[in-house]
């Protein structure tokens, strides 16, 4: 059996998933309103109190092993780069396809954010249209929106309306 932990978010429950060679999946569970354990695996537990931390409002640098095995190539190169994005920045996927070396891969650098299994610690959220658009995340724009907010209440906080 695949060790399991989970982790309340403003959003909800968040699954993960893990070997002793690292972290596989942070996945939201939407549809659970109480996790079925509360042990937590030896393997996870890192990650668990990282990520705990991170919405919590105290951790801007994730330091977990992660595990994609059985990934391919080019996601991973896109996750290393996902990875060099600074908390409470942004970049675009036309910047991300530049750095990999082909202008051309923008759609398939927005797949491999999609299939991104690591939500939050590697941070897809922080991917975004190269016009300033807010597109793509599995999980809606309006959690995009939030994550970008806490990382950078300044430049991502919704505004309010004059009337």
């Amino acid at each position: 059996m695949i060790p399991t932990a989970y982790v309340w978010s403003p959003f909800g429950w968040f699954e993960l998933t893990g070997t002793e060679y690292g972290l596989q999946s942070v996945r939201l569970r939407e549809e659970m309103r109480t996790p079925p354990t509360a042990d937590v695996p030896p393997v996870l537990a890192e990650a668990v109190r990282q990520l705990t931390e991170y919405f919590d409002g105290d951790r801007q640098v994730f330091r977990v092993k992660l595990d994609w095995t059985d990934a391919p190539e080019f996601h991973k190169a896109v996750w290393e780069q996902l990875l060099a994005i600074p908390y409470g920045h942004t970049t675009s996927y036309k910047a991300i396809a530049e750095r990999l070396g082909d202008v051309k891969s923008v759609r398939a650098v927005g797949q491999a954010n999609r299939h991104n299994p690591i939500a939050i610690i590697v941070p897809c959220h922080r991917v975004i249209a190269q016009n300033g658009n807010l597109q793509g995340y599995f999980y809606g724009l309006n959690m995009k929106r939030a994550l970008l907010a806490l990382e950078n209440p300044v430049s991502f906080a919704e505004q309010g309306s004059l009337f």
